[in-house]
């Protein structure tokens, strides 16, 4: 195989010459050889290598953690790219509902079909309500068990889909409130948190306190699905929506 200089990498895989030197400067990206001239030269090894490094990165993995994976005795690319993949079509069908979703849902909105409030929520599977609890039990301890099976008993007493088409009236204002420029912290969405307050209780099947709002608006933040949810109705809505929940917990519920 032939070598590639730095640029001709770059422009391969479609990354920056910086990137690459800099790769090479933390040690995750050797080049094979240095030419007289001082050009860095990549063979196939470091071509493979850096596939790996960008399909580590596509998956959300920190640089330090690729190189530990990388460097491991026991790493075996082979495997790595077949877990991979496995991964990779996953996400690929979940997203391609999600797209049907929302094509749905925009032909309703455009008055051009009538769709079942069911099909509003294809994509949002049961695994992933699973996933959530369970990261809910990682956080704060087996105690939280409690609640999720009271949220579960609420949540079979409610209609779903006015359920879910109430969040989303409250979702959409609290991203035209940010895009409108309120701050977060101001008293001006008080009315439209009492709502989300609401929301939360008959989901939950008891009002939250002020701890348990707060710290329901840090697993908005801190969740990947929900950060991906949120930024994908607003950019910036994932780190907005949490501080006015914060506020308000501090400016209406404490004490109550």
């Amino acid at each position: 195989m032939s070598l590639y200089t730095v640029s001709q990498l770059a422009r391969l895989a479609g990354v920056s010459v910086r990137t690459l030197h800099h790769y090479d400067h933390i040690g995750l990206l050797r080049p094979a050889a240095t030419a007289e001239n001082g050009y860095r030269q990549y063979g196939r090894e470091e071509l493979l290598r850096l596939q790996q490094i960008l399909l580590h990165r596509e998956l959300g993995m920190p640089l330090a953690e690729i190189a530990r994976v990388l460097d491991a005795p026991d790493f075996d690319r082979r495997a790595a790219l077949h877990a991979q993949r496995r991964h990779l079509l996953a996400e690929a069908e979940r997203y391609r509902q999600l797209v049907a979703t929302i094509d749905r849902t925009i032909t309703l909105l455009e008055g051009e079909d009538v769709m079942d409030a069911q099909a509003l929520y294809q994509g949002f599977s049961p695994e992933k309500q699973t996933e959530h609890e369970d990261w809910l039990v990682g956080r704060y301890g087996a105690a939280v068990r409690t609640d999720i099976a009271l949220s579960r008993q609420a949540m079979g007493r409610l209609d779903r889909g006015a359920q879910m088409r109430e969040l989303a009236d409250i979702e959409n204002a609290a991203a035209q409130a940010m895009r409108d420029g309120t701050p977060a912290g101001d008293a001006r969405l008080d009315g439209l948190l009492a709502r989300h307050l609401e929301w939360v209780a008959a989901s939950w099947g008891r009002r939250p306190d002020a701890d348990a709002y707060a710290g329901l608006a840090e697993m908005y933040r801190s969740h990947p699905d929900f950060r991906s949810r949120y930024e994908a109705l607003a950019p910036g809505l994932a780190d907005y929506l949490p501080d006015a929940m914060e506020a308000y917990a501090i400016r209406m519920l404490v004490g109550n």
